[in-house]
């Protein structure tokens, strides 16, 4: 891989992690006021946040694939 795309992907992977992400935090829940009520442990913590993340690393990585197969082809 090509030293200019090492230090992009860092650039890209670092404001990922640990700019952007702080932003969508949520706020932790209120605790109530009676015991045994409200949501179990964990209850209120979205799963599928990461899954964007996936895509965007996913396609990052297939379109440096492909140029490097076109490349590959023309040299």
């Amino acid at each position: 891989m090509n030293k200019s795309y090492k230090w992009l992907f860092a650039l890209i992977l670092f404001v990922l992690c640990f700019l952007i992400t702080p932003v969508f935090a949520d706020q932790p829940p209120d605790p109530g006021g009676g015991p045994g009520g409200g949501d179990p442990v964990g209850g209120g913590s979205p799963l599928g946040g990461g899954l964007i993340y996936l895509i965007i690393m996913g396609s990052i990585y297939g379109i440096n694939k492909v140029k490097m197969l076109l490349y590959k082809d023309k040299h």
